[in-house]
Formats: C-alpha cells, sequence, structure tokens
C-alpha cells in the first residue's frame, strides 16, 4: 500500500531517494518494500554509510574471507564489496530507470574522498568505478571542490553520468552548473548522444544550520535567535532559483534541442540535527518541482508518518530567502566563511570516515586469519 504523505510529495514532483545502502537492505526485499510502500525511487551513499554497512552484521564475513585468501588489500576489498553493493542496488532500481527513462532509478558510489583536491585521480577513479560497476543507472559521486569541477566536466564529457556532491555555496553551485554544461558541450563535439547523460547536485541543507546556528547562539542576542534554523532552507531555496535562471538560458537551450537533460538539484543532508526543529522541517519546506529529496531512513519514516505536504513550497519564497541572509550579514555572520567550513568539514569527515572504512576492512581480515 502506497503512503499517501509520499505519493504526495512524489506528485508534487520530488523524487524520493534513500540516502543509505548495505547488503542488508538488498538482500532482505527492504528496497523492493520501500519502491512499493514509500515511493522510493533512487539511492544514495557514501564512505559513512559503507562503513556503518560494514562494521554492522555478518553478511560481509564470506567474501571478506573469500578475498582476504586471495591476498587482496583491504581497499582492493572495500572496492571489490562497495562496487559489488551498488551493482546489485542498481539491478533492483533498473524497472524504475527503464520505466522513468533514466531520470530516475539510481543508486551512487563515491570517489574516494582522499582524492577531493586531485583532480587527475578523481577522473582516473571516476572511469574505474562507472567500468567496474558496469551499470547504466550508475552515478558517480564526484565532490564540487575547486578540483572537482575540472573532473565533473571531464566525466560528463566522457559520457559518465555524475553526482556532484559537498555543494554549500551558491556560487560554487553555479560552477558546478557551468562545469555540467560544458560537459555536456564536450560530450556534443565528440558525438555523444546527450539524452544519455544524466547528473544530479547534491546541495546539502541541514549542516548549514548546524554551522550557522552555533554563530548565532554565539551572538545570543533576540534578532540572531530570531535567525535560527532558517539558513539551511534559504540557501536550498536560492539554489533552486539559480537553477531556474541557468537552466533557462539560450546556452542551455541549444543543449536541450540535442536531447540534453537537465542537471536536476539534489537536496542532501535532509535529515534535522537540532531536536526542537520539525523532523521533516528538509523536506516539507523544499517541496518544489524536478527535485530529488535523499532522506536517511529516519526522516523517509517520519515523512511518511506525520508531514503535511503542501505543494511548491520553494519559488514564491526567494525574497525571503535572500531576507534571510541579508539577516545573517546584518549579525556579522559571514556566508563566504560559513561555507568553506562546511565543504572543509565535509571533505574532512568523508576522509575519516573512509579511513574508518579501510580499518574497520584491516580489523575484518586479521579475523579471518586468525
Amino acid at each position: 500500500m502506497t503512503n499517501t504523505n509520499t505519493k504526495a510529495l512524489s506528485d508534487a514532483g520530488v523524487s524520493i531517494w534513500l540516502d543509505d545502502l548495505s547488503r542488508e537492505l538488498i538482500e532482505t526485499g527492504k528496497i523492493a518494500e520501500l519502491i512499493e510502500e514509500r515511493n522510493v525511487v533512487g539511492m544514495t551513499s557514501n564512505p559513512t554509510i559503507f562503513q556503518q554497512a560494514l562494521s554492522a552484521g555478518d553478511r560481509y564475513n564470506d567474501d571478506l574471507a573469500a578475498l582476504t585468501n586471495k591476498g587482496r588489500s583491504a581497499e582492493e576489498i572495500v572496492h571489490e564489496l562497495t562496487t559489488a553493493d551498488v551493482s546489485d542496488a542498481c539491478d533492483l532500481f533498473r524497472p524504475i530507470y527503464d520505466r522513468t527513462g533514466g531520470v530516475d532509478g539510481r543508486v551512487s558510489i563515491e570517489v574516494d574522498p582522499r582524492l577531493a583536491h586531485d583532480t587527475k585521480r578523481t577522473i582516473d577513479q571516476a572511469r574505474q568505478l562507472y567500468a567496474d560497476v558496469d551499470r547504466p543507472n550508475v552515478l558517480i559521486k564526484i565532490p564540487a571542490t575547486e578540483a572537482g569541477l575540472p573532473a565533473i566536466t571531464t566525466a560528463t564529457a566522457e559520457g559518465i553520468s555524475v553526482n556532484v556532491t559537498l555543494i554549500f555555496a551558491l556560487d560554487r553551485y553555479r560552477a558546478v552548473m557551468n562545469a555540467y554544461l560544458e560537459g555536456l558541450e564536450k560530450a556534443h563535439a565528440a558525438g555523444r548522444d546527450l539524452s544519455k547523460i544524466y547528473s544530479v547536485a547534491s546541495f546539502f541543507v541541514s549542516r548549514v544550520d548546524t554551522e550557522v546556528d552555533k554563530r548565532l547562539d554565539a551572538i545570543g542576542t533576540d534578532e540572531a535567535k530570531a535567525l535560527r534554523g532558517k539558513a539551511g532552507v534559504a540557501n536550498a531555496r536560492l539554489a533552486y532559483q539559480a537553477y531556474e535562471e541557468v537552466f533557462s538560458t539560450p546556452r542551455w537551450k541549444s543543449l536541450a534541442d540535442e536531447g540534453a537533460n537537465v542537471q536536476r538539484p539534489l537536496w542532501a543532508s535532509t535529515g534535522v540535527k537540532d531536536p526542537a526543529y520539525p523532523d521533516t522541517l528538509y523536506v516539507t519546506e523544499l517541496v518544489a518541482p524536478g527535485v530529488v529529496n535523499t532522506m536517511p531512513s529516519k526522516t523517509l519514516e517520519a515523512t511518511a508518518d506525520h508531514a503535511e505536504i503542501r505543494g511548491d513550497t520553494v519559488t514564491g519564497n526567494y525574497a525571503d530567502a535572500s531576507a534571510v541572509l541579508d539577516g545573517l550579514a546584518a549579525q556579522g555572520i559571514s556566508y563566504n566563511d560559513v561555507v568553506k567550513v562546511l565543504e572543509d568539514e565535509g571533505v574532512e569527515k568523508f576522509e575519516k570516515s573512509w579511513t574508518e572504512l579501510l580499518a574497520g576492512a584491516a580489523e575484518e581480515m586479521e579475523k579471518v586469519r586468525a
């Protein structure tokens, strides 16, 4: 039975993707259940999610033992396990991919976050992951760092569909869209079929509030407190405004005439961090046509249970969103400093998770050898 709240969200133009991936989800039939009952049409993952999946339960033990006995390193084992899981998940979502003409039914896998500032090695690994997963509905996640931008262009030009991750700043988001358009232009010049290339741009939400609220609390005035919990939604709404602008230009129209697909905005980091806020805040306040909302399981279940979907809550609110950012500036909070801190922290957190993932694999390898 399809949930009425998630159906309403889908009907409003939002693609619901699950921000979780594990062998347990794949093997227990849970994904099929979420597709049927929660309108889930895609899936994302990251190093943190894989690290949690590997450390929980024993579903990876047999493969770990077999690969260890073959003399594989921890990095090789992590690569094989993660690409296998993503390949299997892609197969489960393939009917949705076929039904939606490639728009949904997508599963993402991330390049090693330690390469976030290395363009060439990011490109090399994007190619490798794309070849190893070997599914048309895979998305390769590339971070929106300065070094990531040319990698996005190159991957797109080669026909690799990309999920651009770790976007916090509006200026950087515009640079991401430009990198995608450059990639499409190069792909077209090379004779590629643009209709087969897709992309999403993952704009992070809750982490903005976490950082901004910390600064507002330090100021402590009534004016500052009144702005708590507003920055994340405002920033995302202005990102959607930028998306509407870029994908209505003559430059875009010429690509669209050749069959190109828009790069859809994806709301990431949509789990509420502050319990004082509604647990569906980054769902109900960011409804707009053509977006993806990738939710952790807890947020998805909260949405199904009690979210009030009121239709489009983005496109009529650009002036209010701008006023929020102006209010922060008036409090002495530097937008540019906030988004730089968040990008640096984002890369650092994913690097830490990747290191923990490798350490966890090495630990399990030792158990197998014992």
